[in-house]
């Protein structure tokens, strides 16, 4: 069986990239470190490091191993957290990150199973831009990141992608706005003011190829990265809403917006990314487990 306290010291040494640094931090002698990677090692019959200039470097197994060693003291700190916050009768932290072009409610409705929990939740939200809320991740900042698509293959963290759930999107209007139109959908888009999605959102691709394979023609009045500020542009009577059904559909039971028609084909989805393959955090369990369920938002 491995000995974690000399797993923690090989932790300890891989994140401080060397044996005097990581001494320094914990205050232990090197000799000591050294003499634990070594017994490690020998207990395990692999190399994990290896010398690189003056230094060390881990080697192919040793970066096996710190992934595998990263995830099991970031758990051991997480069950501390959650029974000491039982025991104190305290709310167990459910820390999310939420993307910026994830729209309010879908956000809410997603997160909703959470709430729902026996045991009590704090439930601490995040919002951002996706790559700076990957880093928090990344640091075990954040419990789980809300995003419009998966974890980029290009970003230098590691994290795994849990699909959540996805929605058909539809264009809205304000009543005022829609009484302009004319012609049906989807040929009243051409010509007529539409609100975009800025460059981030997954869908804003999807979006504009089915307006040119349909020959329309709106005329953009405005394009964002935050969905709320265009939600509001839009509620103004700025322009033509495209958005997940659930969020326009709630607009309309309010009376503030007309439902034109949907965009065939062009799906929203949504995504829970964690550090964790296997997701362990009750809340994040919870949202998983009622998206299979078929929850959706729309």
């Amino acid at each position: 069986m491995i000995n974690y306290k000399q797993l923690h010291h090989f932790w300890t040494v891989a994140r401080a990239g060397g044996i005097v640094r990581a001494a320094e931090r914990s205050g232990l002698a090197p000799q000591t470190l050294s003499g634990q990677i070594a017994t490690l090692e020998a207990d395990l019959g692999v190399s994990l490091f290896k010398r690189q200039g003056r230094g060390l470097a881990l080697t192919d197994t040793g970066r096996v191993a710190l992934d595998y060693a990263e995830e099991i003291f970031r758990l051991g700190d997480e069950l501390e957290e959650a029974i000491r916050s039982r025991a104190s009768g305290r709310a167990v932290p459910f820390r999310v990150g939420i993307a910026d072009v994830v729209p309010k409610t879908i956000a809410w409705l997603l997160l909703a199973p959470s709430m729902k929990l026996p045991e009590p939740m704090r439930i601490v939200c995040r919002e951002g831009k996706f790559d700076a809320l990957l880093g928090e991740l990344a640091i075990h900042k954040l419990d789980v990141v809300l995003a419009d698509g998966p974890m980029p293959p290009n970003m230098d963290v590691r994290g795994y992608s849990h699909k959540l759930s996805e929605s058909t999107i539809g264009f809205f209007a304000t009543p005022s706005l829609a009484a302009t139109l004319q012609n049906g959908f989807p040929h009243s888009l051409n010509g007529a003011p539409l609100l975009l999605p800025g460059g981030e959102a997954a869908v804003r691709g999807p979006l504009l190829r089915w307006l040119d394979a349909a020959g329309l023609r709106p005329h953009i009045v405005g394009e964002f990265d935050d969905s709320a500020l265009m939600r509001a542009f839009a509620e103004a009577g700025a322009g033509i809403f495209p958005s997940a059904l659930a969020v326009g559909e709630q607009l309309c039971r309010q009376n503030a917006m007309v439902h034109l028609g949907d965009a065939a084909g062009v799906v929203e989805t949504y995504y829970a990314i964690s550090v964790e393959r296997r997701l362990t955090h009750p809340a994040v369990r919870a949202i998983s487990a009622a998206a299979n369920e078929g929850q959706k938002p729309g």
